[in-house]
């Protein structure tokens, strides 16, 4: 293949199937010895070879998870009920109802009046573009997801440094990291938080009353952080400003946007949304049925409203290659958990580590924060969220299930493979400017703010289980 469209070149594909390979036939041998039965060495090698091959293989995860889901039905290691009841349907179908209304939005110029808002502010200075910047991405990434906002902060970065004539790469970096921080405030900034909040039976408020206040602390420290690694390039900022304020010139050129229907929409589907244990209450409904069909509601009323867009939006808004990458993925960590080998796991978590949250707390992040840094956050949780499940379950402590959520989103910062929203950010970089940006170049900003914001997290949660006894 070549190397130009972001794939691997032929001379780099045997050495990373020999890595993918054998990184998994170890594991197999590995449970082998370690007597575990057969269905589980089959479930243990084949989730390896999927996590590693989105590693070794990003452009070809899809299909190697069907051959991996067909290996698994193939061999009855996984049956067609458990595929079935593993594959996370619900958290599917809450995903497309976000991506519709999403779509919607963009059309209605939400995001685009949100950017004439920053470029038309008087009296613009490089700090406060920067506090504007994260503060932005986290929010926008709580409200909607952080593919969208960095997708439209990134658009917004761009213009100003283009105008400017100043290098957009720390700014961008800013960027992304408060996305990856914000992501973590509610249920709706990141596919983990939605993961989490059904598997753990919290609900929307639960995220706002305990998840929000430590996003924003850790967003805080993060701002600082940043704005003292990039204080020569913030600087820079301010004196082009002040230049192009003294030739009488703005940012760029700003145009009426009519948003006033799709911050409508956005503030109705939150409403909804965070009412949604309230609602189902009143309806005797189950736990979180109203908060996975809300986005499904207003995503079909907006689409008879807007009728002739409605198969864009599905053909063209909806990810479906991510969400079918999803639903093997869950599916291959729900067959751990069915064959007992995250039982096995837990039970040799708590007899490595022992029973005291105090101490489970800190190593679930960091481990968490370490493993997302490598492999994408939703793949390593997925995988991690059965074990977390055995410990809360035994202990009757659900801090665990915060500390699982902040190190996957915090741990997202470390690489440029962390998250997705990294992942996306850097395409848009490289095809605007035909750059990238070197792998050490961003572990070096990326490992200091996604360990100091994890510690930070610790910190918060000792603190809020002593104070609020979580």
């Amino acid at each position: 293949m070549p190397e130009g469209d972001g794939r691997p070149g032929s001379a780099r594909l045997i050495p990373r199937a020999v890595v993918m390979i054998l990184g998994s036939a170890l594991v197999g041998l590995a449970a082998h010895e370690a007597g575990f039965t057969r269905a589980q060495t089959l479930s243990s090698a084949i989730f390896i070879l999927i996590v590693l091959a989105t590693l070794c293989f990003w452009h070809f995860r899809l299909a190697i998870a069907f051959i991996g889901i067909a290996a698994l039905l193939g061999t009855k290691a996984l049956t067609l009920e458990s595929f079935i009841a593993s594959s996370e349907l619900d958290i599917i179908l809450f995903l497309v109802g976000m991506m519709v209304t999403v779509g919607v939005l963009k059309e209605l110029g939400l995001f685009t009046w949100i950017i004439q808002m920053v470029i038309g502010m008087r009296r613009m200075t490089g700090p406060v573009f920067t506090v504007t910047v994260v503060f932005l991405s986290a929010l926008l990434a709580c409200m909607v997801d952080e593919v969208t906002s960095i997708v439209f902060m990134a658009a917004l970065i761009f213009q100003v440094c283009d105008t400017l004539k100043i290098r957009p790469m720390p700014f961008l970096l800013i960027s992304i990291m408060a996305t990856n921080i914000g992501s973590s405030g509610t249920m709706l900034g990141n596919p983990v938080g939605i993961l989490i909040g059904a598997k753990a039976g919290l609900t929307f408020i639960d995220f706002l009353e305990s998840a929000f206040p430590i996003m924003v602390g850790s967003l805080c420290i993060a701002l600082g952080v940043l704005v003292w690694w990039y204080r020569k390039e913030i600087k820079v900022l301010s004196e082009r400003l002040e230049a192009r304020r003294g030739m009488g010139l703005g940012l760029g050129p700003l145009v009426e946007v009519p948003y006033r229907r799709a911050l409508a929409i956005l503030v109705g589907m939150i409403a909804l949304i965070a009412s949604h244990h309230f609602l189902e209450d009143r309806l005797g409904v189950a736990k979180n049925t109203i908060l996975i069909v809300a986005p499904l509601f207003i995503a079909g009323v907006l689409m008879i409203w807007r009728h002739e867009r409605a198969r864009h939006y599905i053909e063209t808004e909806v990810e479906w290659w991510t969400l079918l990458f999803f639903m093997m993925l869950f599916a291959v960590a729900g067959t751990l958990e069915h064959t007992g080998v995250t039982a096995e796991v837990a039970a040799s978590f708590t007899g490595f580590f022992g029973k005291d949250v105090g101490v489970l707390t800190p190593v679930i992040i960091f481990t968490t924060a370490v493993g997302s840094a490598f492999v994408d956050n939703v793949v390593f949780v997925a995988a991690f969220i059965p074990v977390v499940q055995n410990l809360v379950n035994e202990l009757g402590d659900r801090t665990l299930w915060w500390a699982l959520l902040f190190g996957a989103c915090f741990g997202g910062n470390i690489t440029m493979i962390g998250s997705t929203a990294n992942i996306v950010a850097l395409g848009m970089l490289e095809k605007r400017y035909r750059t990238q940006i070197h792998f050490v170049e961003w572990l070096k900003v990326g490992a200091l703010v996604g360990l100091v914001t994890s510690a930070a997290a610790w910190a918060a949660i000792v603190l809020a289980r002593w104070l609020f006894s979580w």
